[in-house]
């Protein structure tokens, strides 16, 4: 049997999707994306989705936790913590209809927030499918970037709840 390099990606029955982020000579060291680090036997039964071949190599931990977060992010349609502004911590969301007849309608503004929050990660996952999709040709990749670009100009109102500036939405630079 072959060892399993340190990147490789795998399929574990009870943890699930993981990456291998240290091998010894009775262990795979995985980072589950469900589970975190766990420590699993080299004739444990597994999927190997993506083997890298086993290399003696020094990486730094930071690299590793920075390819893990980019594989999760790749593959993975869950979401990241996105914290809102502190500003609207609590607040509410107030939708006043313009006939005075008709109720308004209030909405906890972190559930608005988590929803807009949503929108973006869809749209970025729908952004990397595009990119990486064998069947559009490179014309078909840039016309649907665009588009995704627009959605993302007019979304940029929504910028104002996030707390930190590299969470915005960003559309076309103007030049």
């Amino acid at each position: 049997m072959k060892l399993l390099g340190i990147g490789s990606r795998i399929n574990h029955s009870e943890f699930g999707f993981g990456v291998v982020t240290n091998v010894d000579n009775k262990h795979y060291w995985v980072t589950f994306q469900k589970n975190g680090l766990e420590t699993i036997s080299l004739n444990e039964e597994i999927e190997i989705i993506e083997a890298v071949d086993d290399e003696v190599d020094t990486v730094s931990l930071y690299e590793v936790e920075k390819s893990l977060r980019t594989i999760l992010k790749k593959w993975s349609d869950v979401s990241e913590v996105v914290p809102i502004a502190d500003k609207f911590k609590g607040g509410k969301l107030i939708i006043e209809p313009a006939d005075t007849n008709l109720t308004s309608k209030e909405i906890p503004i972190d559930t608005f927030f988590h929803k807009v929050v949503m929108v973006r990660d869809r749209i970025r996952v729908m952004e990397q499918k595009i990119n990486s999709s064998k069947t559009l040709d490179d014309q078909d990749k840039i016309d649907l970037q665009q588009y995704i670009t627009r959605i993302y100009g007019s979304l940029t109102t929504f910028n104002v709840l996030f707390k930190l500036k590299t969470d915005h939405f960003i559309g076309a630079k103007s030049k």
